[in-house]
């Protein structure tokens, strides 16, 4: 399970660092770790300590939990009810970054989204 869940860390790692336009290079100098070792943890190769997952919850400023989130193993109380598409995708993390645009930059994709659909009616 530990490196299960070191690659699934890996992952959230990756994907946070990436949506906020970060290099490996700008979180381990917040860190104070090399850049090595930010790809260790994103490789899944190392894992992250208590202490660590602290100072990269806080300088890519999501809460601890975010990095647990869609762990096959972990299941936060507020989760009651099974969701077939929670495999598939991050929901918190996708009304985070949306929550995060503009207003043009929403109608756009609530445009494409429409767009999608309608193409999906037509065949």
């Amino acid at each position: 399970m530990e490196e299960n869940f070191n690659a699934h860390l890996g992952k959230k790692l990756r994907m946070r660092r990436l949506s906020l336009g970060l290099t490996q290079t700008k979180v381990a100098q917040a860190i104070n770790v090399t850049f090595q070792q930010i790809q260790k943890y994103e490789k899944g190769t190392n894992g992250v300590s208590s202490s660590r997952l602290l100072q990269l919850s806080q300088f890519l400023k999501v809460p601890i939990v975010y990095f647990y989130e869609d762990f096959k193993d972990y299941k936060d109380e507020k989760d009651k009810t099974e969701d077939p598409m929670s495999d598939d995708l991050n929901y918190s993390f996708l009304t985070k970054t949306f929550s995060t645009l503009s207003k043009s930059q929403k109608e756009k994709i609530l445009q494409v989204l429409r767009n999608t659909i309608s193409l999906e009616r037509t065949g």
